[in-house]
């Protein structure tokens, strides 16, 4: 299923019955709402660490269904919570049940609605430019360069929240297991492809990588029960990509999908679901951070195969490594 389809509202004028007063402290536990006007002992608070808010939030989205993550992705897309937002509003903006909305904000550790909606507010009043550490015009090369690293260490630390143990030792199963091996994408995702086939090779797992839509066809419409399909999707939406994993799942063929959504098309026709969740950057697109996410899951994927043939693998390893090695120059 996928996200519920919500109207574009960037003021919404709600009536009385939509609104109530701000409410008192949250349970402890709970994250604080962000007030800066409050002071305490006529000091002003340090701002919540909004970005542990969304951390905590995205890490905990493999525990609920497809609905609730979707209700939950949308929320956060949106950003038009804030104190006064009723429960009754977001279960009809979400077309879902309060009860659904409720539950959902437990699940992720919070007490209740009220204290899921503090978090929120809290997220949705802090600049997007501080969100995400944008790169400016007067930044300096040292600057950026430490803004790139600050992204990729926090695209890793999204990938160890996030990714299932038990989705990568199935999905190195089907690999290791597998007669033929497909991967499918396009453009960047095209290329981290083309990097995994090249890892797999040094191993002496041969991969066939895909990126045009009538060969990917072509190919999926011959893959059997013994193969599988690695799609690479950021968005899962890839028109050309689900094509193709639909054509190999008539056949049997066992998807694995490496995709930024969970529940996205492409995650709900996969049997095994790869998903970073990385947050996009408003400047640099998915591309930075979700590059740098898929690697990670292609090198994991990478050493878990190996693992499962250690013998057979090293000993290819060795081979390739030295088939090459008299390419290299030698001063």
């Amino acid at each position: 299923m996928n996200p519920p389809s919500l109207p574009l509202v960037q003021n919404p004028v709600r009536s009385r019955q939509f609104v109530e007063e701000i409410s008192g402290p949250t349970v402890p536990g709970d994250f604080p709402a962000l007030t800066p006007s409050s002071r305490v002992n006529g000091i002003a608070p340090a701002p919540p660490d909004i970005n542990g808010i969304v951390w905590r939030i995205r890490s905990l989205l493999p525990t609920l269904t497809a609905l609730e993550a979707g209700v939950v992705t949308a929320l956060l897309k949106k950003r038009t919570i804030d104190e006064r937002t009723l429960l009754k509003w977001v279960a009809d903006e979400m077309c879902v049940a309060e009860s659904t909305v409720v539950k959902i904000a437990k699940k992720l550790g919070f007490s209740g609605f009220r204290a899921l909606r503090s978090a929120l507010a809290a997220y949705n009043n802090f600049p997007t430019s501080q969100l995400h550490a944008e790169l400016f015009a007067n930044d300096s090369a040292g600057k950026i360069v430490q803004k790139v690293v600050q992204a990729a260490i926090k695209a890793l630390e999204q990938n160890l929240t996030v990714i299932e143990q038990a989705a990568i030792e199935k999905a190195a199963k089907y690999l290791s297991s597998s007669v033929f091996r497909d991967f499918y994408g396009v453009g960047g995702s095209a290329q981290v492809a083309r990097d995994a086939a090249f890892k797999f090779l040094r191993i002496g797992v041969r991969v066939s990588v895909f990126d045009d839509s009538q060969m990917m066809l072509m190919s999926a419409c011959l893959l059997e029960k013994t193969d599988v399909a690695v799609a690479f999707s950021h968005s899962g939406q890839t028109a050309v990509v689900i094509d193709a994993v639909r054509q190999a799942r008539k056949n049997g063929t066992r998807i694995i999908a490496v995709t930024n959504c969970r529940t996205s098309i492409l995650a709900q026709e996969s049997d095994v679901v790869l998903c970073p969740n990385v947050e996009e950057s408003l400047i640099t697109g998915e591309n930075a951070a979700a590059r740098i996410a898929q690697l990670n899951i292609v090198d994991a994927l990478f050493l878990a195969v190996a693992q499962k043939s250690s013998g057979i693998a090293e000993r290819n390893l060795r081979r390739t490594t030295s088939a090459v090695r008299g390419q290299r120059n030698v001063w």
